[in-house]
């Protein structure tokens, strides 16, 4: 399968490697003069030249919509993977010829929430906390965390954007948000632009009380999750690859790309089931500007 990766940053090396090692194809339309693959200055040209089957935006979040929006126009019609967040704003919103377009929502893919939303099945959800930290200036070592689009709020960096996974995860294992309230900002003397954390409390579907908990601050890496359903309780943890189930714990061995090469493969097979939607995208980026509406006025923002 020709794969066309727009975009050639760290995530794009990396889909361009994981995809490369599954026999695959690879081209990619940046300026990056370091990327190894065939290049191609502009989406137009690569779409001319090549004819991908599959194509992956890992360009900025800022610059999704221009690169889907392109894509539309030259008439590509195959299935396409979305760096996450969707957009930047969710006013970007735009209908799409090519509805085959998916989010990398990768950590669906990790087995921990596999096998949390088979322990959820049929339960009755009473309460759920996520929470994710990792000190920026540890997450690319050998560069300036201040150049990163992490660091830049106009480019769709901070946490909010960054660390929306546990927003997806929030509302893939306990349904659609429903109403939110916020406090976020840039809270530290780290020189960035873009907000280093953000606590949000908030109801979804099928749970009356979520929290959500995401910075860039926490020195020693921690992500996971508690959720409490009817004689149930799930406490999950990321880094130590553990999934307690009320009194008795799993141990679940995954490496660096685990997530990212399943989702892949699911996409590159046509099992997406599991894939992120464009729609469920969209209820994340709705739900990312709800909450930022929600610390500035201060209250709760009801979904529309």
């Amino acid at each position: 399968m020709n794969t066309l990766i727009i975009g050639y940053g760290s995530i794009g090396a990396r889909h361009a490697k994981l995809i490369q090692d599954l026999g695959h194809d690879i081209s990619c339309a940046t300026s990056n003069p370091s990327c190894p693959f065939r290049r191609f200055n502009s989406i137009a040209q690569a779409l001319s030249d090549w004819l991908p089957e599959l194509v992956i935006v890992s360009t900025p979040t800022a610059v999704h919509h221009a690169s889907l929006t392109s894509l539309d126009k030259e008439g590509y019609r195959g299935a396409t993977l979305v760096e996450k967040p969707l957009f930047h704003k969710s006013e970007t919103n735009t209908p799409l010829k090519n509805r085959d377009t998916f989010v990398a929502y990768n950590l669906r893919f990790h087995p921990i929430i596999i096998r949390t939303r088979e322990l959820l099945r049929g339960k009755k959800i009473l309460n759920a906390r996520f929470h994710v930290g990792q000190y920026l200036p540890d997450w690319r070592p050998g560069t300036d965390y201040r150049t990163s689009y992490s660091a830049d709020k106009c480019k769709g960096g901070g946490v909010l954007r960054d660390l929306s996974h546990e927003l997806d995860m929030a509302t893939w294992l306990l349904g659609s948000w429903k109403r939110v309230t916020a406090i976020g900002g840039r809270f530290s003397e780290l020189e960035i632009s873009s907000d280093d954390t953000y606590s949000l409390l908030l109801e979804t579907a099928h749970c009356p009380c979520v929290s959500v908990s995401l910075d860039y601050l926490c020195r020693k890496a921690s992500r996971g999750f508690t959720i409490n359903a009817e004689g149930l309780t799930v406490h999950g943890s990321f880094t130590r690859g553990t999934l307690a189930v009320n009194d008795r714990e799993e141990t679940f061995t995954t490496y660096r790309d685990t997530t990212y090469e399943a989702q892949l493969r699911a996409l590159l097979e046509g099992r997406t089931e599991n894939m992120c939607t464009y729609e469920q995208g969209m209820d994340v980026v709705t739900l990312i500007a709800a909450a930022e509406k929600a610390a500035q006025q201060q209250t709760w923002i009801e979904k529309k």
